[in-house]
């Protein structure tokens, strides 16, 4: 629609100026790039739109601009004189989660400072970012800030490498404490080393933070890690006059392979996904083959700037998705516990949103609570482990409250035992039934078994009853059905219980939902 496209047209003009205020050129990279140019640099955001040309080659949709960029400079911009300001307002394409009803198109305004190390540069990146979300109007936002140089630190001081890396950076990245603790659990290194890794992530706030990070850090044997960095950027905020709005989060770890020291996000209330982020990308040109060129950047989403304008407003009640079912009496127990007005939980009836003091609460199913929170319908929510790793959604797990505990199995007929083995050996793959795909292809990706998964809403255990499956995977707590049906357990998928849970926007910039969670984790420990 014109007026939506003329508020468009205003934020980028806005923004595009402030960059080219500050020194900064206009630059233009290739919609289509051969994959291979790009992963020398560095791992970028992933992408399915993925089609081959005439001669053969891999060509990606540009998910991002920054390695794209990057390997215009090393080539075309190969004997410009450092540094070098670029800027750039362009689309990407990203694939989005099927429960977010976001476009996989959506335009990115950025800049990268090619040729540039030091507490300057990290400042002149940031503070142009903040500039820019006044510039827009952006009434209310903040700028997290991290870095990945400590966790990395840790981890190879641990000698910890392969899977096991990656999946506590996933926990990191994902701020899921929680699984953190369980990964960390067999992990054969000295214990300060894990007690630092395990610790770490959990520290954020003011400026105080630092010398929290540096107490943990010193006790693994690692001498600064990046905080210094870090700090210096705080001190010149604090000059410049935008300290408050920045926090500092040692969970944040970019999903961005590419990044070797500050990473940092960007919020606004209201807006339940980040409005941006960059951070520093040291080795991208040496791993182009090319001069050594310490640079940064960052990249604002037009779409989600829109978004936060728009919802400059008064703010609202804390908005909580509550769960139906079986773990809706122990949940208005926990919220009670907490402190919060709980009288209208008792008497629901059929409403959809019961109004408390303070408080709205969004009456959901357990598996849709993790798309309210991500869109933004709420601020946080509770619902079981398995409705939040099945969403696969960008959010935080804050606390395991304890309760509604169960656990995935795989299971099979009693009768038939050995037949899933024999017909794996016979057809190379495994065919399974489940009401859960996404966790049960992650549990035979991380067996190293192809399964062909047939989905199916209810009665899972028709599947091998009736030979549609070999085996099936479910969620069970006491087994009961599995044995009235001739079924036995081969293996445990998963545990799970019941968890409390928000967005990185709400978590970050909403000091209710922060309060709230260390007020749950309180009436747990009692």
């Amino acid at each position: 629609m014109p007026d939506e496209a003329i508020e468009r047209e205003r934020i980028t003009r806005i923004v595009s100026d402030g960059f080219a205020s500050h020194g900064y050129l206009p630059v233009e990279t290739p919609l289509l790039e051969e994959q291979s140019s790009l992963a020398m640099a560095g791992e970028s955001a992933a992408t399915p739109f993925q089609l081959f040309d005439g001669d053969g080659r891999l060509l990606v949709v540009r998910s991002d601009l920054t390695m794209p960029i990057a390997r215009l400079v090393a080539t075309r911009l190969a004997h410009t004189e450092a540094p070098i300001r670029l800027r750039y307002a362009a689309p990407v394409v990203r694939e989005q989660a099927q429960y977010m009803a976001r476009s996989r198109q959506f335009t990115q305004l950025g800049i990268e400072l090619i040729g540039a190390s030091g507490a300057d540069a990290d400042f002149e990146v940031v503070s142009m970012a903040a500039e820019a979300l006044n510039a827009v109007g952006v009434s209310k936002w903040r700028i997290v800030c991290g870095s990945v140089r400590p966790m990395n630190e840790l981890l190879a001081a641990a000698g910890i490498a392969g899977s096991k890396r990656e999946e506590l950076l996933s926990c990191v990245h994902a701020s899921d404490f929680v699984d953190l603790d369980v990964a960390l659990s067999d992990v054969d290194a000295p214990e300060n080393l894990v007690s630092a890794i395990a610790t770490l992530p959990r520290i954020s706030g003011g400026v105080g933070a630092f010398d929290a990070a540096s107490a943990v850090l010193a006790a693994a044997g690692i001498a600064d890690g990046g905080v210094s960095e870090l700090r210096a950027l705080f001190e010149s905020a604090k000059k410049a006059g935008f300290a408050d709005n920045l926090e500092v989060d040692f969970s944040v770890m970019n999903s961005f392979g590419y990044y070797t020291g500050l990473v940092f996000s960007m919020y606004a209330d209201g807006v339940s996904t980040p409005l941006g982020s960059g951070g520093r990308y040291d080795e991208a040109f040496s791993r182009l083959g090319e001069r050594d060129l310490p640079s940064a950047g960052f990249a604002l989403s037009l779409e989600e700037i829109e978004e936060a304008v728009a919802n400059n407003a008064e703010a609202r009640p804390l908005r909580i998705a509550v769960p139906k079912g079986s773990l809706f009496a122990d949940t208005v127990e926990a919220l009670a516990a907490a402190g919060l007005d709980t009288e209208p939980l008792h008497d629901v009836g059929r409403h959809l949103i019961v109004h408390g003091q303070g408080v709205d609460y969004v009456i959901v199913r357990p598996t849709d609570a993790p798309a309210f929170v991500a869109s933004g319908g709420a601020d946080c929510g509770i619902c079981g482990r398995d409705s939040l790793v099945e969403a696969g959604l960008d959010l935080v797990q804050l606390i395991d409250l304890g309760y509604g505990a169960c656990r995935f199995v795989v299971a099979e007929p009693a009768s038939a035992k050995g037949a899933a083995d024999a017909a794996y050996a016979r057809r190379g793959s495994v065919r399974v039934s489940t009401k859960y795909p996404r966790i049960t292809q992650a549990y035979y990706d991380r067996i190293g078994v192809q399964a062909d998964i047939v989905t199916l809403h209810g009665n899972i255990e028709l599947g091998p009853m009736v030979g549609l499956s070999d085996r099936i995977v479910d969620i069970t707590a006491t087994g009961t059905t599995l044995r009235e049906n001739d079924l036995v357990i081969v293996d445990e998928v998963l545990k799970c219980s019941a968890r409390f849970f928000a967005s990185p926007s709400s978590i970050r910039c909403d000091e209710r939902v922060r309060d709230l969670a260390a007020k749950l984790a309180a009436s747990r420990k009692a």
